[in-house]
């Protein structure tokens, strides 16, 4: 059966990110590391598969190439539609990488004509007047404006994104949005006729979602956050109840779930504001480790051996997990960064979080929450983790996952995190959903 979505992230926290709100719409969905973890066959139950690049801030001829390949693994399979995600806080430099990557898409595919809605209300991400919002702030003032890869220093979608594109971007105003799906196609029709190559569409509610995904339910390629993957799954899932009833509803998937057993950890390498916070409360509850940027740096292999086994001797069937992290306040973050280089420190600590990840699973950790879309990537591939189950949400945009059964040798649960999603509670939450002998929901 062909797929009816098919989705290729920008980051990895971002693929579990949209494949947990589809799931929530009640889409059965996989998710693979790379294009070549696709298997030749998928269940039949599948309705969308998603792959999670590492493309957001490499070389955007580096971040196409890998893109179209994707692509290509998607197309294999039949998707119907292709959902370019990327971060609902539209994270990117003047050189790209979504512009240059939504360009060649669309090239691909043979069109001229796509959105861009990186909106998430329910996480504060709204559009108005196409300016993008963190809750009350507008982007170029909120704390994006201190990442340390992709500072975003103007809050408007349509200027971030003729600057890194090579069309034009034209706003769908809030009026049209509200006034629902009859003038929602109406102004996408008449965007197209300009001759605009991007439309951003106004999007303060999660209702406007929904509008807009039965809008786009025929156009071949979308782009934007996980918001829109989910009006688009609700728009999807709500016509085929209606043709094909017997289908029932897949959103069981989220509910009949069970957990591996075995111990957990938490690893956090994400610096954003809502982390810090996180980190700052869970170190209140649970045992917890800074690294050392300087045993990283001088001997990470011996430094490992040593996180390690304090780790191994924090966890217990009774208490939380244990905490490691390199998580740091901005002016910490640009003082090691001034020290040690900014693209060497980074690749630092994702090598020694990889490296950690791949010796705690050789010692029998089997459950891995993990803040930062970095790190994630970093840990699912010292994991040697090919594909993912999607289940229950933890958090708006953060769902638990469990590996593919026939894909990796032994079963492992991960919650991978985006910076800024999930309340201050969100590591203990993420626990509270198992019991405590980790085998059921």
């Amino acid at each position: 059966m062909a797929l009816r979505i098919g989705v290729l992230a920008d980051d990895f926290t971002g693929a579990t990110d949209i494949a947990g709100f589809l799931v929530s719409a009640g889409m059965t969905t996989v998710q693979f590391t790379s294009p070549e973890d696709l298997p030749e066959h998928l269940d039949d139950r599948v309705d969308a598969a998603v792959i999670s690049l590492k493309t957001r801030s490499i070389p955007s001829a580096e971040a196409v190439a890998q893109s179209l390949k994707a692509l290509a693994a998607l197309n294999s399979h039949g998707a119907e539609q292709i959902i370019f995600k990327y971060c609902s806080t539209f994270d990117s430099t003047a050189e790209g990488n979504i512009g240059p990557v939504t360009d060649a898409l669309l090239d691909a595919m043979g069109e001229e004509f796509t959105v861009l809605a990186p909106a998430l209300p329910v996480n504060g991400r709204t559009v108005y007047q196409g300016h993008l919002f963190v809750h009350d702030q507008p982007l170029d003032e909120s704390g994006m404006r201190d990442h340390p890869v992709t500072p975003m220093t103007d809050s408007s979608l349509v200027r971030l994104m003729q600057a890194q594109a090579r069309g034009r971007a034209v706003v769908l105003p809030y009026a049209t949005v509200e006034a629902g799906l009859e003038a929602v196609r109406q102004a996408l029709e008449d965007a197209r006729a300009s001759g605009a190559r991007y439309a951003v569409p106004d999007t303060v509610e999660m209702r406007h979602l929904e509008t807009l995904g039965e809008a786009l339910t025929q156009m071949p390629l979308i782009t934007g956050g996980s918001g829109i993957g989910y009006g688009l799954a609700r728009a999807v899932t709500r016509a085929r109840a209606v043709t094909e009833p017997e289908a029932g509803d897949s959103s069981s998937a989220a509910t009949d779930w069970s957990f591996a057993p075995g111990p957990a950890v938490v690893l956090s390498g994400s610096s954003s504001q809502m982390t810090n916070a996180q980190v700052h409360a869970y170190r209140t509850r649970a045992a917890a480790l800074a690294l050392d940027i300087d045993s990283v740096l001088a001997d990470a292999e011996a430094y490992c051996a040593e996180v390690l086994d304090w780790v191994t001797r924090q966890q217990g069937p009774d208490a939380l997990a244990p905490l490691v992290y390199a998580t740091a306040s901005p002016d910490e973050v640009r003082a090691a960064q001034q020290q040690h280089g900014a693209q060497e420190l980074s690749a630092a600590i994702e090598d020694f979080f990889s490296r950690l990840a791949g010796a705690l699973r050789a010692h029998g950790t089997r459950r891995f929450i993990v803040a930062g879309g970095e790190t994630s990537g970093a840990v699912t591939q010292g994991l040697g983790v090919r594909g993912f189950e999607v289940g229950p949400q933890i958090a708006p945009g953060v769902p638990w996952t469990r590996t593919l059964p026939g894909v990796d040798q032994g079963t492992l649960d991960l919650a991978l995190k985006s910076g800024n999603f999930g309340d201050e509670d969100f590591f203990s939450t993420a626990q509270q959903l198992t019991d405590r002998d980790g085998d059921t929901a």
